[in-house]
């Protein structure tokens, strides 16, 4: 993350304390937004201390200026517990100082032992950070390979019963037609039919014409 002073010598000047305000709903719909600042290639400054692209993610204790109070080759988790002990009994001292002797300098020995053990303790954490982000990524690859796993035997069971139904829709097709085939009315009963129904109705026809000139004739 590169600091924000470098945003100043960008296209769209700004003090670091407005850069935000430019990113608003107008400047965005009409892309008028501060681009982001460039990549850092040497050194650069994140909540005012300088970094540098060539440390490592986590420093030792000796570089930032604090005695180491284990040795090199340890166990992690018996040290942070004998860790969390010593803040406990360094703790205790220090309200016994607090309540007997509250002008003692020892206080201040105490308050520096207590300040020693919590940056060690949150050290030895943070030396388990690049640890738990790979067991992170590790745990979210398994689980998207469990779910593709799932998924595309979910779909083998649907293609196998598709292929299932299409085989006996084929299967019971012929039989069918023969059941269909028995209820088809032949072409030439229809058009005998049709020509029967034709002369009926031109002879009912021609019989309404007689009866009605029968009756002109009679009135």
């Amino acid at each position: 993350m590169a600091n924000l002073e470098s945003i100043q010598t960008l296209a769209f000047p700004l003090p670091p304390s407005q850069y935000i305000t430019a990113f608003t709903d107008e400047n965005v719909r009409k892309n008028k937004i501060p681009k982001p600042p460039p990549i850092p290639t040497t050194e650069y400054k994140m909540f005012g201390k300088p970094f540098s692209n060539d440390e490592n993610i986590i420093t030792p204790l000796e570089s930032q200026g604090f005695k180491r109070l284990y040795p090199q080759h340890f166990d992690r988790k018996k040290e942070l517990k004998k860790m969390n002990h010593s803040i406990l009994i360094n703790f205790l001292d220090l309200i016994e100082l607090l309540v007997k002797y509250p002008d003692s300098p020892r206080r201040a020995e105490k308050i520096d032992d207590l300040t020693q053990l919590f940056v060690h303790i949150h050290h030895l954490l943070n030396e388990f950070r690049p640890h738990q982000a790979r067991e992170t990524l590790r745990v979210m690859m398994e689980l998207q390979k469990r779910q593709r796993l799932e998924t595309a035997q979910r779909f083998q069971k649907h293609l196998e019963k598709v292929r299932d139904i299409v085989k006996s829709a084929f299967a019971t097709l012929p039989d069918q037609m023969e059941s269909n085939s028995k209820l088809l009315i032949p072409v030439e009963m229809m058009e005998t039919d049709r020509e029967t129904e034709q002369t009926t109705d031109s002879c009912c026809q021609m019989d309404r014409i007689m009866c009605d000139i029968v009756d002109e004739f009679s009135n």
